[in-house]
């Protein structure tokens, strides 16, 4: 059987978020006790949160939400490339081509361990430069472990405007601890959201044949 990587964050009570958007929070509603035979619960949370990914309409005031993008995207073969030698945002000269090339979903890993229990400002972007030139290779989905392409206070969104201008997609918040770097299968299917913005993903890496 296949080995599978589970490569999503776990949806709970203190999950670390952007500054300033909702914190996740589940509230049971329903307990199964007395007369009720079930348990049911409510969540809170935002379309961010933990490993999602980001409908053309999170930076695209004309684009499409996540219930109408193409799910074919989010499946199928892919490339994990360690990039943890990078500082500020991975550009171009820290990735060769060769590993890029022909790969239509290429993910990006810049952390030693996930900050799982803190919100890290300082993450590693990914440069609008080295978006573009994937984009000229092929590459349909770009994914990070970082919690945004662009740095926490970019007002410019330059890396998001190279995926929008290029027709690619966003995975950000995925979790590579423990992956080796190389070639997997990925299956990220975005939550079937109406009208929205983003949504989270049970993201995993399945080994290849």
């Amino acid at each position: 059987m296949a080995r599978i990587w589970d490569i999503s964050q776990t949806l709970r009570a203190g999950l670390p978020v952007w500054p300033g958007d909702t914190a996740f929070e589940i509230e049971r509603t329903w307990a199964l006790e007395g007369d009720c035979p079930v348990n049911v619960s409510k969540l809170t949370l935002s379309t961010h949160s933990g490993a999602h990914g980001d409908a053309p309409l999170h930076y695209d005031a004309d684009g499409d939400a996540i219930d109408a993008v193409d799910l074919a995207v989010y499946c199928g073969p892919c490339r994990l490339i360690d990039a943890r030698h990078a500082k500020g945002a991975i550009e171009a000269k820290d990735v060769s081509p060769s590993l890029y090339a022909r790969c239509e979903r290429v993910l990006f890993r810049t952390y030693d361990t996930f900050p799982r229990d803190r919100w890290d400002s300082d993450f590693t972007a990914i440069s609008a430069d080295l978006i573009k030139k994937m984009a000229l290779a092929g590459v349909k989905l770009v994914g990070t472990d970082a919690a945004s392409l662009d740095p926490e206070d970019s007002k410019t969104l330059d890396a998001h405007n190279a995926v929008r201008r290029a027709g690619m997609r966003i995975l950000e918040g995925l979790v590579f601890d423990g992956v080796p770097d190389g070639d997997y299968e990925l299956i990220a299917l975005p939550l079937k959201i109406a009208g929205a913005d983003a949504a989270p993903v049970r993201a995993i890496l399945r080994e290849l044949p």
